[in-house]
């Protein structure tokens, strides 16, 4: 039981302890029921890193790696938004002008890391812009947005936990821009009907697990 004391109060609650879901508690609610034992294991780890994040929380993992993780936040969509953002730097990383930036000699190795990042993420200062192109020995061209949607759309096979259930169909629609395939979730919202079906309309693999994750 976890304790915690607010103005004189003690409040107390029956967490989950070293309980942790496994393949076997997944249960699928959608049309589409094609979930592989890599997307399970896939869903499993989400959910475990999840538990142990500060709520509001969800993470997107692929190939056995966390790719992104949104925590802290009061609405369940924007934690959607923010770990789908880690998941956009990820997968751009690997898109051929990230891969062909031309450094200059001698910049070390976190050095680039933290350049590739800023130049994915493209929102530097004046400032900031003249000191990451002295790094360079070309400046290269900026991303645009259709680099962004020809590269992000090549993705799929992600898989996103979330330690409570969706409210709305909204966390499902963002999270489709990040290729989500499979979706994993407690249930127990009233609007349960509503998001199964949006999933449905992104041919979604959904699982219920029945095991709330709430972590404050």
């Amino acid at each position: 039981i976890d304790y915690r004391e607010i103005g004189g109060c003690v409040f107390a609650q029956r967490g989950h302890g070293d309980m942790v879901i496994k393949p076997e508690d997944l249960e699928v609610k959608t049309v589409n029921k094609d979930l592989s034992d890599a997307a399970k294991q896939d869903l499993v780890l989400a959910s475990i890193a999840v538990k142990y994040t500060q709520s509001n929380s969800v993470g997107y993992a692929k190939n056995g790696m966390m790719i992104g993780v949104g925590a802290g936040q009061q609405s369940r969509v924007d934690c959607v938004k923010l770990a789908g953002r880690k998941v956009t730097t990820w997968w751009m990383r690997q898109h051929p002008k990230v891969l062909g930036l031309k450094f200059k000699e001698g910049v070390k190795r976190q050095a680039r890391v933290n350049a590739r990042v800023r130049y994915i993420e493209g929102d530097m200062t004046d400032l900031e812009m003249t000191e990451w192109a002295a790094q360079f020995e070309e400046v290269p061209a900026p991303l645009v947005p259709e680099d962004y949607k020809e590269h992000m759309g090549k993705l799929t096979g992600v898989s996103l936990s979330s330690d409570a259930f969706f409210p709305f169909r909204d966390g499902i629609d963002t999270a489709s821009r990040y290729g989500v395939t499979y979706i994993a979730q407690p249930r127990g919202s009233v609007q349960d009907a509503a998001v199964t079906a949006a999933c449905d309309q992104y041919n979604m693999v959904q699982v219920h697990h029945g095991m709330r994750l709430f972590h404050h």
